[in-house]
């Protein structure tokens, strides 16, 4: 018998008057983001210069990006901290997996 959850995260809409730093609106934007991490560790970012599709197509990269075997995961290494592929650990969570990697806007 197994368990097929679904796992709600946070919502957080990025307006640009809420982007500017040391505003009221920047100021409960940083306190949304920070208690989603803590609480959730992760938050889904909605902001309009991101169009549904392209959100839609990263989602669909990333679920086969979590796909790859993990023998093949451990070939992306790096020497530098949090680059490359950090695998599940007890101290963050067995559900975790990282892929750290520089010039990531490119």
């Amino acid at each position: 018998m197994g368990v097929n959850a679904e796992i709600e995260f946070p919502v957080i809409e990025f307006r640009p008057s809420d982007l500017k730093r040391g505003t009221n609106g920047w100021h409960r934007l940083c306190k949304r983001v920070r208690e989603a991490c803590e609480t959730f560790g992760c938050f889904e970012v909605v902001y309009e210069k991101i169009s549904a599709k392209v959100r839609e197509e990263t989602f669909e990269l990333i679920k086969e990006l979590i796909e790859v075997p993990v023998e093949r995961k451990q070939e992306n290494v790096s020497p530098l901290p949090y680059h490359g592929w950090v695998e599940p650990c007890n101290q963050v969570s067995l559900l975790y997996e990282g892929f750290g990697h520089g010039d990531a806007s490119n």
